[in-house]
């Protein structure tokens, strides 16, 4: 039984986003945190213009790739609280309020994400190319890819999902069949 596309972005668009921005947001994190406890060798630290940086902040900025992370916090928020409540349930409200407490603290750590984001994105485009990826995204057309991205995302992925499902379902029923012809009963 195949789903339609709408049926996997509307049951899964969130956590797969957030899927996608954790993926992405935890060796990042963790190669920031290594380079910046010394764990790297001096000559690995690179360091980048406060232009090369701007450049970087509004490429990102201009195609909305910050909002995509926007998500982290509050679902590390619920699943601490979940955590938390299992393991004695008596104690939601103390638990929903220290978690709430302890996650407004940790928002304003936001800006090392953002810092070690457009890092990544300076080691791979000079500073002449951030600009103009900053510039599309001013333009027409720009705009409307930035706007569309989350939904272009979301729809790709479903799309990728729903032919995995296929094929895989292909490929069993193959697999099963000629495993049969050649006297293995599956």
């Amino acid at each position: 039984m195949t789903r339609s596309i709408h049926s996997c972005l509307t049951g899964g668009f969130a956590a797969v986003t957030l899927a996608a921005s954790l993926a992405f947001a935890a060796p990042v994190m963790a190669q920031t945190q290594n380079q910046n406890s010394g764990n790297a060798a001096a000559g690995d630290q690179e360091t980048f213009t406060k232009e090369h940086m701007a450049a970087a902040r509004a490429a990102i900025e201009g195609g909305n790739a910050f909002r995509s992370f926007d998500d982290i916090l509050p679902v590390i928020a619920d699943k601490t609280r979940t955590l938390f409540i299992r393991t004695n349930p008596s104690a939601t409200n103390v638990i929903d309020e220290v978690t709430n407490e302890v996650a407004m603290k940790l928002a304003n750590r936001r800006p090392e994400l953002d810092r070690t984001i457009m890092e990544v994105w300076a080691r791979r485009f000079s500073t002449e190319e951030l600009n103009e990826i900053a510039a599309f995204y001013q333009s027409p057309v720009g705009k409307k890819f930035a706007s569309l991205g989350p939904e272009l995302t979301a729809l790709s992925i479903g799309a990728a999902k729903q032919w995995g499902d296929v094929i895989s379902t292909e490929m069993v029923t193959r697999v099963r069949e000629e495993l049969n012809k050649r006297g293995y009963q599956f």
